[in-house]
């Protein structure tokens, strides 16, 4: 008669059990607890600089974890010998709901949570150590403090952070030398002082551990994001030489570099029929475009001015074949160009002017500092984008003798180039797939 209810009983025990893993398992559980503690996490920091807000979000974990283990050693106390143990126990839960309180000091100032957290901890490490003994190790944990002053307060604020390092040496000392065994309040077994020793060893390597990580890391993670943008400002080369010299001047000589330039015909009037919030949009889009048509072809971004788009090949890298990394690259750009106002609407043509020579290219300034380059071969590169025509590429005698034999070039005759002086140029038609027909189109320079 009593053997079905436990035959229920046994089948139905495990599936209640595998139902509260499972609650704890599923996504949704996960990302509820997630958000729940984000939430936490951000109390009180609303209104700070980002900066800040990360600082304090990191106070209030570090609170939320005191409060926890603070409750933990109440409650493992008071199951010890709660009447022994009753000034251990009240200290404990006085600490539980100070470390609550902590995102309630933020509105105060950006500092008050971490002040009253941390002189909470002096003077409940210095009680601790009072009633158990020193050689409970309870004062171990003012090395946790100290080290916790430059995460809570920041390095920047190292008048506050000296003397709270200093006094928690002090304290420390103090505890170790007022408190022998034989002075402590509470007589502990041997065994209860081994196992508080042992927690507070534990306890104060892990979080020495944790905060310096966390310090390394944040150090590592600036480090990275000022690489990010180094990179995204000039060349990667150029990147590592100032890393290795940062007080030393970089200036080189190319001989054998291309420069490109790229301007919208009648942008001005564009601009005004667009709008500035259009216009920027439309900018942006054609520029990220390029930036990525640059990055395929092996091509280096110099600047842009406006409308104007400026990049080169061959430097700070030398390259076999500068000349026809840009001459694809000019290519790509009508043909986006062209796509462009196909899909938008929008009236848009694009000169390109295409020169090939020597240069010097080198970082100018300090403060916004860019990665330029000069020269005659730049300067005839600019006049054949303004001689240009829209929808085409002019080029160079130069750049005709390296790309001849595997692009398409249609003469446009000789011009007079301010600065230069008359010279033959041609428009840049296509790329050939054959090689050995390439230059059936293209015209021998007199």
């Amino acid at each position: 008669m009593r053997a079905e209810p436990l035959k229920d009983e046994g089948r139905t025990r495990p599936g209640r059990l595998w139902r509260a893993l499972s609650w704890f398992g599923n996504q949704d559980t996960v990302l509820w607890f997630r958000r729940g503690l984000g939430r936490l996490a951000r109390l009180g920091t609303q209104g700070y600089p980002p900066d800040v807000r990360r600082r304090l979000v990191v106070m209030n974990l570090i609170a939320y974890l005191i409060a926890l283990t603070t409750l933990g050693y109440s409650v493992q106390n008071t199951f010890m010998d709660f009447n022994k143990y009753a000034p251990v126990i009240f200290l404990n839960l006085a600490l539980f709901f100070i470390a609550l309180s902590v995102p309630y000091w933020h509105r105060f100032s950006e500092v008050t949570g971490a002040l009253v957290m941390l002189i909470s901890e002096y003077i409940a490490l210095f009680f601790f150590t009072m009633y158990l003994g020193n050689l409970s190790g309870i004062h171990l944990q003012y090395f946790v403090i100290a080290a916790a002053t430059f995460v809570v307060f920041g390095v920047e604020r190292w008048k506050l952070i000296v003397p709270m390092v200093v006094l928690a040496i002090v304290l420390h000392l103090a505890a170790w030398f007022l408190f022998p065994p034989e002075s402590a309040l509470i007589a502990a077994e041997p065994r209860i002082i081994n196992d508080l020793y042992t927690q507070a060893a534990i306890t104060t390597g892990v979080l020495i551990a944790a905060t310096v990580y966390y310090a390394f890391s944040l150090a590592e993670r600036a480090k990275a994001e000022t690489d990010a943008l180094l990179r995204n400002i000039l060349p990667d080369s150029v990147v590592e030489r100032l890393k290795e010299a940062p007080g030393d001047a970089i200036a080189d000589s190319h001989d054998n570099a291309a420069i490109l330039f790229t301007d919208i015909k009648g942008f001005v009037a564009l601009a005004r029929e667009l709008g500035p919030e259009r216009t920027v949009g439309l900018l942006n889009e054609i520029v990220s475009e390029f930036d990525t048509l640059a990055k395929r072809h092996g091509v280096e971004k110099i600047k842009t001015i406006g409308d104007a788009y400026m990049a080169a090949a061959g430097i700070p890298d030398p390259v076999p074949d500068p000349a026809a990394r840009l001459a694809r690259l000019a290519l790509d750009m009508q043909k986006y160009i062209g796509q462009l106002r196909a899909d938008s609407g929008v009236d848009i043509n694009m000169r390109v002017g295409l020169a090939s020579g020597p240069v010097m290219a080198g970082v100018i300034g300090t403060q916004k500092f860019t990665y330029d380059v000069w020269g005659d071969t730049v300067n005839l590169a600019a006049r054949l984008e303004n001689k240009s025509q829209p929808g085409r590429i002019l080029v160079c005698p130069g750049c005709w003798d390296h790309l001849q034999d595997a692009f398409q070039l249609e003469s446009h005759g000789v011009i007079d180039i301010k600065g230069v002086g008359e010279q033959e140029t041609w428009f840049l038609v296509a790329e050939t797939a054959v090689a050995s027909g390439a230059g059936q189109n293209a015209t021998v320079p007199a």
